[in-house]
């Protein structure tokens, strides 16, 4: 999908549309799989801190800070897609008791890898499937930067040639403190829940 816009499922902003820059390649996340992946988070996602590495359309980023995270950081490497990022900020305003939001134009690689062991709640994780090498590298540093309690998570959406398991016994460490929670699927896309194993 290219151009057009794609609405917030819930929140403050609930209902509320984000334009999408016109970029080949970028795959706004689906409605329906966006509606099931917070139903699997929870509606409220209060202090919490997200990280959205290559955020594209920015749409889990800002559906998190509508219901209610601390912050999130959104990654993204084109221009195009960040100039977008940052109308949408501007066009969705200032609302009450909102946590913050910063939109970086970085590689999500590079940016990630400096962050702190433990420092973020939930990362989300959609690059562009057209480079299959990124989807391994962010979940291994997913794995080291996010905590590991009850209310983290990871998502990660992939083509189905991506086997995130896999991907989790190949981490060099703590891969083997995560599970597969929830499998989400939409026409080539599989979005798959990482949350910590039960202790």
């Amino acid at each position: 999908m290219s151009g057009g816009k794609v609405r917030i499922i819930g929140g403050e902003w609930r209902g509320r549309l984000l334009q999408v820059a016109d970029l080949p390649g970028l795959r706004p996340t689906a409605d329906r799989t966006r509606e099931t992946l917070f139903n699997c988070l929870g509606q409220r996602l209060d202090d919490l801190v997200c990280l959205d590495m290559f955020a594209g359309t920015g749409a889990l980023g800002f559906e998190a800070i509508s219901r209610g995270a601390k912050s999130v950081q959104m990654l993204e490497l084109s221009a195009k897609a960040v100039e977008v990022l940052n109308k949408n900020k501007v066009n969705l305003g200032h609302a009450n008791n909102l946590g913050l939001i910063d939109i970086f134009k970085v590689d999500a690689i590079n940016f990630a890898q400096k962050l702190p062991d433990k420092s973020v709640d939930i990362t989300f994780i959609d690059p562009p499937f057209a480079d299959e090498s990124l989807f391994a590298k962010a979940l291994k540093i997913a794995i080291r930067i996010t905590k590991n309690n009850k209310n983290s998570f990871i998502y990660i959406e992939h083509p189905k040639t991506i086997d995130p398991e896999r991907v989790l016994q190949d981490a060099p460490e703590n891969g083997e403190f995560w599970v597969i929670q929830r499998t989400i699927r939409s026409g080539i896309a599989i979005g798959s829940l990482l949350a910590p194993k039960p202790i």
